[in-house]
């Protein structure tokens, strides 16, 4: 028996369709409903559709895999009856019953198999089969075409045909098929490899596991990270594509801790290169302007053993650039701010403090932050090593932009169900114990300053 290559049109014809319908439809699609909903950062609003909008501006890639993904789910869906899946191969035949139409797909399959079989091993089975098997089987495999495609489809002659044939491939050539340990070992393996390829140029998973980003983030919560934010690394080499993508104020980064780079940190960046950063009790000042914020109430969360696990302090909605977010500042672990006189120079505060801002405070700074880094700091202002003990962060040292909580864990092992979803750039959710705090977050993100004075000025106008 002489074997039949597999036609090349119709390869080309299914791989159109598949590329087509299940490649630049969907991402089209995706990247048109994310172009639509982003609509413009200055919109005001509330419900359900404002806070989608608000999602697609901060978090464009998660909502562009989830609605491919939900257009590549439909489209398999009606796969039969899509334009050209006819032409392909790949829906089966006009007037199929819907229930012979997955049986006729798998009958197609197994043609595909077997010519394969017979186009790359036909030495193998033209020396060890002998040519009543081959007739056998190539008169199956003739007859299994010919219930196909005859007009009137006949459903009973299609089965029979199909058993048949399916037997005879199984029985004649099944030594010559891939076993079912390496087709399990070559699907995990493509598994195993897009996964890695995600997790290098895409999406990584990290664990938050202190409080130093409290209340952004709580100890337990798993986060997904976008590493193409600045710009996709290229492994092992230390470079990125597309350099020309810095970092924002207030983006919540994930890097490479500078003293040691084997360490994974999660910090919120305050100042960009060029930038002069003070710090006045926790509160950043960039290049002599202080951001503004709006008081929220007293907070407090449980984190250690003992007299001082339970943490409390003053809650406030910072403004810095395009971002608004929660900062914590805790009592015990440094300066009450309510009690802090003003003033209008250092000489009218006491000794060892500072005036900044019209308010005396301990002062840490001034810092230069050099090109090519950030200097970051905790949301828990009181209770984070950041770049006020260690300097700054180097643009290779960065991994990604945080995205979204996928999973949470409670202190007591649970999961915290009501962390699951939390866009972490987005507007923070509070714990169900402090959710009466969460009207006095909702009006301070409705009443957030313009652009223009959430803004830093240049370092040229420093005052």
């Amino acid at each position: 028996m002489t074997p039949r290559p597999v036609s090349g049109l119709r390869t080309v014809r299914h791989l159109s369709f598949l590329a087509v319908w299940f490649v630049v439809v969907p991402l089209v699609g995706a990247l048109a409903l994310v172009v639509l909903l982003s609509g413009s950062a200055d919109e005001v609003g509330t419900g359900f559709f404002h806070a989608l909008r608000n999602f697609a501006r901060q978090q464009p890639i998660p909502l562009g895999i989830l609605a491919f993904t939900v257009f590549e789910m439909v489209f398999w869906s009606y796969r039969h009856v899509l334009p050209g899946a006819s032409a392909a191969k790949f829906g089966g035949r006009g007037g199929l019953p819907r229930e012979l139409r997955r049986p006729f797909e798998g009958a197609r399959h197994a043609i595909d198999e077997a010519e394969r079989i017979l186009l790359r091993r036909h030495r193998d089975i033209e020396r060890e089969l002998p040519k009543e098997a081959r007739d056998e089987l190539t008169t199956s495999l003739e007859e299994l075409k010919s219930a196909m495609a005859a007009e009137p489809f006949d459903p009973v002659r299609f089965t029979s045909a199909r058993e048949k044939a399916e037997k005879d491939i199984d029985t004649h050539l099944g030594r010559f098929r891939k076993g079912e340990l390496r087709e399990y070992v070559e699907s995990i393996s493509v598994a195993v490899a897009v996964a890695l390829l995600l997790r290098a140029f895409a999406v990584e998973a990290f664990k938050i596991p202190s409080p130093s980003m409290v209340p952004t983030l709580q100890v337990g919560d798993h986060i997904f990270v976008n590493k193409s934010a600045y710009g996709p690394e290229i492994p092992w080499v230390g470079k990125r594509l597309f350099e020309s993508l810095p970092p924002k104020y207030g983006d919540v980064v994930v890097f490479r801790y500078p003293e040691n780079p084997s360490q994974d940190y999660i910090k919120r960046v305050v100042a960009l290169p060029g930038d002069k950063l003070e710090a006045l009790d926790g509160r950043p000042i960039i290049n002599g302007w202080r951001p503004p914020e709006c008081k929220v109430g007293t907070y407090s969360y449980a984190w250690g053993e003992g007299a001082m696990s339970r943490h409390e302090g003053d809650l406030v909605v910072e403004y810095l650039g395009e971002n608004a977010y929660l900062v914590f500042y805790d009592r015990a672990l440094g300066a009450d701010a309510r009690t802090r006189p003003s003033c209008e120079r250092d000489v009218d505060c006491e000794p060892g403090l500072a005036c900044r801002s019209g308010t005396c405070g301990d002062l840490q700074g001034p810092f230069g932050v050099q090109g090519e880094e950030v200097w970051v700091m905790g949301d828990n202002r009181n209770n984070s090593a950041d770049s006020r003990s260690w300097g700054g962060v180097p643009y290779a040292n960065l991994k990604g932009r945080a995205l979204f909580v996928w999973m949470s864990f409670g202190s007591k092992g649970g999961v915290a169900w009501d962390r699951l979803g939390v866009n972490v750039m987005g507007r923070p959710k509070l714990p169900p114990e402090l959710s009466h705090l969460q009207p006095a977050v909702d009006r301070c993100f409705d009443e957030r300053p313009p652009l223009s004075e959430t803004t830093p000025p240049p370092p040229s106008s420093s005052r």
